[in-house]
């Protein structure tokens, strides 16, 4: 168990809370590319509590407050034109750093818009995905991970909403036991017909279905440690005294976990928080073998997450989707076959910031408490002026790749070896190079 006040400062994230300043330290997923390719490349956010609007200008996206500073207009309204946005109130338009250059309604010659500026972000672009910075000081540069330096076409993007604390979502990555319980099928389907999906697949080096594997090695040795990224999880699932099945998992500090989504894809999901009680978590797929079909990927999960919000199409209203027959004979949780919809039920139905002053944890939650260390040990670094965890410069950044994310099964008396090698003969085999 931990404290009420502990569970405060873990979760809180508006501006001003000791972890809103904090997770404002590192880039943060703001919207999908695709969201601002349409005739009009303007779109309503919230961030950490924060009412803000992004834009696309010939040249480059904007990321300023909603709110126009004249008398508080909505600029989501604004009329967008090749080098900024301007408020359709009085015609106030504002550049990409948020500097007002112009105030047409005031009297010729007045120079009041030398006195005026909103608040305005950096953004980039990354594999799909655009990242803003909302911290103070220059931004942290971005590590060699797979997910951002992979080639476009061997990389796709999604998101969807959940309507909970981003703490209690992105731990849900950080337990590796549930999903011989959470996701287990009755019933194996054909391989073939996994592209995808998760959990429906066969591990690296073996025709085993890994739903069969999850459900019927359900007590499995999660194995934890610490590393220069966040941390890396190892779940070992003996199969008999031959073999193993190894599922290799990290979390990328502060918010985001890279796990294996089969033997050639991995999925890197960062949860970013709207405000205290509701989140979306941004994923980018990284294929190691063929490029990936975006057409395919899309198609799938907008049946799930459809726009132009993304926001599920089961939630607390209608029990996320639970059947009792279904729940009998075909899932274990009764709630259909998208693994998405089963974690978003897992992580809503604690409500909407869980009380974990009332939790028993277990040796499988061991990842979560390291973890849980991890950020109020950053929440504290921070408070105190110092560099905390992940935040880097260009050099250190340029050292970190990877990191390996492994689904096999390999021989039970050398897990460690067979995973390494599993993770550099996938890398050798790719059509690009890390």
């Amino acid at each position: 168990m931990i404290s009420a006040e502990q569970n405060e400062l873990m979760t809180r994230i508006g501006p001003g809370t000791p972890a809103g300043k904090l997770l404002r330290r590192y880039w943060q997923p703001v919207a999908l590319v695709d969201e601002l390719q349409g005739d009009r490349p303007v779109k309503a956010v919230r961030l950490f509590g924060e009412s803000l609007v992004l834009y696309r200008t010939k040249s480059h996206y904007v990321l300023m407050q909603r709110h126009c500073p004249h008398r508080g207009a909505d600029l989501a309204y604004g009329r967008l034109e090749p080098d900024g946005l301007r408020c359709s109130f009085h015609g106030w338009k504002f550049d990409g750093q948020g500097r007002c250059v112009e105030t047409p309604a005031e009297p010729e010659g007045s120079r009041l818009c030398e006195h005026i500026r909103t608040v305005s972000y950096p953004v980039v672009e990354k594999s799909g995905i655009l990242f803003a910075y909302l911290g103070v000081g220059e931004p942290p540069a971005f590590p060699r991970f797979d997910c951002f330096i992979a080639p476009d076409a061997y990389t796709f993007a999604f998101k969807g909403y959940w309507d909970c604390n981003w703490l209690q979502a992105l731990e849900v990555g950080i337990d590796p036991a549930h999903a011989s319980w959470l996701h287990k099928f009755f019933e194996d389907e054909d391989p073939a017909a996994s592209y995808g999906r998760q959990f429906r697949g066969t591990p690296s080096d073996s025709a085993l279905p890994i739903s069969k594997v999850l459900r019927e090695y359900d007590r499995p040795d999660v194995r934890v440690e610490k590393t220069e990224f966040g941390m890396r999880l190892q779940t070992l699932r003996r199969i008999d005294d031959r073999e193993t099945h190894v599922r290799v998992t990290n979390v990328l500090f502060p918010q985001a976990f890279v796990i294996p989504m089969n033997a050639e894809m991995t999925i890197t999901q960062f949860h970013v928080p709207v405000d205290d009680t509701g989140c979306y978590w941004y994923a980018i797929f990284t294929s190691f073998g063929a490029p990936v079909d975006k057409q395919t990927m899309r198609a799938q999960r907008l049946k799930t997450y459809p726009e132009p919000d993304y926001r599920p199409v089961h939630s607390r209203k209608d029990g996320w989707g639970f059947d009792a027959a279904e729940q009998r004979a075909k899932t274990f949780t009764g709630m259909g076959f998208d693994i998405n919809i089963h974690d978003q039920f897992a992580c809503e139905s604690q409500g909407p910031i869980a009380d974990r002053t009332k939790e028993n944890l277990g040796t499988t939650d061991k990842g979560i408490v390291l973890y849980r260390r991890l950020l109020v040990d950053a929440i504290q670094r921070n408070e105190r002026n110092e560099t905390p965890l992940m935040v880097l410069d260009a050099e250190r950044a340029a050292q970190l790749t990877g990191p390996a994310a492994i689904d096999g099964i390999g021989p039970s008396g050398a897990m460690d070896q067979y995973w390494k090698e599993a993770d550099a003969l996938r890398r050798a085999r790719s059509g690009w190079k890390s």
